[in-house]
């Protein structure tokens, strides 16, 4: 089988090494921790990031980037967005042509605002295809093999056709888009609208209220991808809507974790400073809200979002500042001609 590098040994990272070494491949996982490498090996398992699944024999912890890198083909890149530039640029010297790298990490990085995509291809040169790995879909039940629908887009045929061969299992099952900037922007957004929906939740909001935020918010995610050269439908698929009611509704959201937490009127300060993972969607806001000014759309519910987690301010009166807003037509007029 295959030698797959998974660099990133977070939740998700040890999560898609653990199905791909249950599906025969030899994995080499990397992380920075030597804590977490030597549990991986001695016991393994990641209490640390992903407490509870067994690691099979076939995945092995390394804290060594090129004895991670060395003879794979394929590189699966699964660092916080705000350690990806780094890492990759850690990486480089140990690339080689043809090498695909497949990004799953969903987010924009801060100050350049630029997609994950972007940020590898800068740090890696031109010589690499990329991927991107999207959708909806929670670590701990990749790691349970349960039933899993995600999405791979790239500008490279050859190289999405190979990660869905080489991907795929018995419980997981990759669709392939051409579409990378609206998979990314849909994958990076939807974290933005769980947090508002986890404090929707805890000020006892209602379903009404959720409902409306989740079908708004994905009209957002949607002007926005659109402006950046995404297409609107890939935002009513896996990367798009799948991801976002996940996100959304389900109690595994660390996304939507934070947002209760927002809503029962913790400071971010005092949640971050409680959670092991990283929660996407806080370093995320303010970068797509930023990104948005620069194409000239509209994001009012990012604007609440960044105001609460930025400015402090209430999340109820947030709210009643949504709801107050001037009322418009539901669909956006376009021209036929394009």
């Amino acid at each position: 089988m295959t030698s797959i590098a998974v660099i990133g040994a977070g939740s998700w990272g040890t999560a898609l090494a653990i199905h791909l070494g249950r599906e025969g491949h030899d994995v080499r996982l990397w992380a920075r921790e030597p804590e977490v490498v030597a549990e991986l090996r001695e016991r393994r398992t990641n209490s640390t990031y992903l407490p509870g699944p067994e690691v099979p024999p076939t995945v092995c912890g390394t804290n060594d980037l090129a004895e991670a890198l060395e003879g794979a083909p394929i590189v699966l890149h699964v660092v916080p967005s705000h350690g990806t530039r780094s890492v990759m640029r850690q990486m480089r010297p140990h690339l080689h042509p043809g090498m695909v790298i497949v990004s799953a990490t969903k987010g924009l990085e801060e100050g350049t605002h630029r997609r994950m995509s972007e940020v590898i291809r800068e740090e890696a040169g031109p010589g690499c295809p990329i991927v991107v790995l999207s959708g909806p879909s929670f670590a701990a039940e990749v790691a349970r093999g349960l039933p899993t629908a995600v999405l791979v887009a790239s500008e490279d045929d050859t190289a999405a056709a190979t990660v869905q061969h080489e991907f795929r299992g018995r419980a997981f099952r990759l669709y392939a888009s051409d579409d990378v900037v609206g998979v990314e922007i849909g994958g990076a957004m939807k974290n933005v609208i769980a947090i508002a929906a986890g404090i929707v939740d805890a000020m006892g909001l209602g379903h009404n209220a959720l409902a409306a935020l989740i079908t708004r918010g994905l009209a957002e995610i949607s002007r926005l991808a659109g402006a950046l050269g995404g297409r609107r439908d890939t935002l009513a698929g896996l990367s798009g809507l799948g991801d976002l009611v996940l996100t959304c509704t389900g109690s595994l959201s660390r996304n939507r974790q934070v947002g209760m937490a927002l809503g029962e009127g913790r400071s971010l300060a005092e949640i971050l400073a409680g959670m092991k993972s990283v929660a996407e969607g806080v370093r995320t806001t303010h970068a797509a809200l930023v990104l948005g000014r620069e194409v000239g759309v509209e994001l009012p519910i990012t604007q609440k979002m960044d105001e609460i987690m930025t400015g402090g301010k209430d999340p109820r009166r947030a709210t009643e500042e949504l709801m107050v807003r001037p009322q418009r037509p539901e669909a956006e007029r376009t021209d036929p001609a394009g």
